[in-house]
């Protein structure tokens, strides 16, 4: 078992971290935790202020807890990188983290939702943790806690923290960055135009699997370490941390622990979204009309693991613009490699929620680029017609759509043959803009495949 390279005692806060979940303490946390054998300057500072459980467990186990990896060779580590920690009602001590000097970094992975952003990704000044911090007094959002942490640090003549987002949001700094802005110049136009000035909010992007630290997995963490863990997680091998290149001025040298700095933070962005998270899709809609349950079942499943390398390498790769730094053909054998990972269950049946709101950035918008290349289509319209199979089959059943249109995917294939389908859900302009929804190819496509899944022609049609 691999233990912290440093004394905990030797640490010092520099970074408070808003958000306290598995992931981050399996993702940036890990990152930290090397880094702290190099530079004590970049303990962490757990923040929950609406959940007690993640830093009470902290508090009560010094700050130490353990990381599984879950690979063909499974290991465990202890990290210590949280060297202070702030449950609801610690307001007060945040309020002086944020103003401390020695605090250079802030960040956060309080889910999409945390950022209380509008459809369109601006700040929602209608939403009531705004409002409230309109009204003064203590913050009761994550961006009304930046610009809290801001203006005082401006008060007090001390430079401005770097802020990294850690959610998967598209541009999650930029927008981040636009947010506190419009909240401080609700509020205090000087201060806005200090943060616009000074401030920095690098884009990055994150990607390692997570699974969910559940009961059978804290009793294995027991007992292979003979004592309790509350606080125990578990991920892959696989870990990614994509950061905005030269954002980081003085401050923690993340770069120098496997951190990516670059200068196209949205190449990578995209190759994650198209190449990974297209293949997840495609796995989960194909693998469920297979009546398979894991990404790992799908992948030992010769025709559809053959199938989603091709749909990778001649028809995703070839339309994505090169990445510098980044072997695309290189970074698709490791995403095959991930899903094949017996360690890991990840249900298709989770990957297979919200389809209506990751197809058009998974899959359709590969589909569009391909389509302006004069390239061929067929392959990529199977796994549109497979989600297509999906709604049809969870409504005739009458089970649940996990969706937020799942009353319009409902209705659509209420009654409906496969070409009716089509129709109905290539009319949906939330989910096919209209370059493709117009577009009478690929809607031939899309239907010829559906037509053959519903027949149950399935590894048929993945041979192509």
């Amino acid at each position: 078992m691999a233990r912290p390279g440093y004394d905990p005692r030797g640490v010092a806060t520099g970074v408070v971290h808003f958000g306290p979940g598995a992931f981050h303490r399996a993702h940036q946390a890990a990152y930290f935790d090397t880094l702290l054998g190099m530079d004590p300057r970049w303990g962490i500072a757990a923040v929950s202020l609406r959940s007690p459980g993640t830093v009470d467990a902290l508090a009560d186990q010094d700050g130490l807890y353990t990381l599984a990896i879950l690979d063909h060779a499974p290991s465990l580590r202890v990290i210590g990188a949280h060297r202070d920690w702030i449950g609801p009602g610690g307001g007060a001590r945040v309020a002086a983290l944020l103003a401390d000097p020695r605090v250079g970094v802030v960040t956060a992975t309080v889910t999409e939702k945390g950022y209380c952003l509008a459809g369109d990704g601006t700040l929602d000044m209608a939403h009531p943790d705004i409002v409230a911090d309109l009204r003064g007094g203590e913050p009761h959002s994550f961006v009304g806690w930046l610009v809290h942490g801001l203006a005082a640090r401006r008060a007090a003549g001390v430079a401005p923290f770097t802020v990294l987002c850690c959610d998967n949001l598209s541009g999650n700094g930029t927008k981040l960055r636009a947010a506190t802005i419009a909240l401080a110049q609700a509020r205090d136009p000087d201060l806005a135009r200090w943060i616009a000035d000074l401030a920095r909010f690098p884009d990055t992007m994150v990607d390692s699997i997570t699974p969910a630290s559940d009961a059978a997995f804290l009793a294995d963490v027991a007992a292979r370490l003979g004592v309790e863990d509350r606080a125990a997680v578990q991920r892959e091998a696989f870990t990614q941390w994509v950061i905005g290149a030269r954002a980081l001025g003085d401050g923690p040298d993340l770069g120098a622990v496997g951190a990516i700095m670059t200068d196209d933070v949205g190449g990578y962005e995209r190759a994650k979204l198209r190449i990974l998270n297209g293949l997840h899709s495609t796995l989960a809609y194909v693998g469920l009309a297979l009546g398979l349950d894991s990404v790992a079942d799908a992948m030992r499943t010769a025709p559809l693991a053959g199938f989603v390398e091709r749909l990778a390498l001649h028809d995703i790769v070839p339309v994505l613009t090169p990445v510098a730094g980044l072997d695309l053909a290189a970074y698709t054998g490791a995403v095959l490699a991930r899903f094949r990972n017996p360690a890991i269950r990840h249900l298709l049946s989770q990957i297979a929620w919200d389809g209506s709101q990751k197809l058009p950035y998974r899959l359709l918008d590969t589909v569009a680029a391909a389509r302006r290349a004069g390239r061929p289509t067929d392959r990529l319209a199977v796994p549109v017609a497979a989600w297509m199979a999906f709604v049809a089959r969870r409504s005739a059943a009458g089970e649940a759509i996990v969706d937020p249109l799942a009353t319009s995917l409902v209705n659509a294939a209420a009654g409906a043959a496969p070409a009716q389908l089509v129709d109905r859900l290539f009319a949906l302009d939330a989910v096919f803009r209209p370059e493709l929804a117009g577009d009478a190819r690929f809607r031939a496509e899309v239907l010829a495949a559906l037509e053959r899944i519903m027949a149950g022609d399935i590894v048929g049609l993945l041979q192509q």
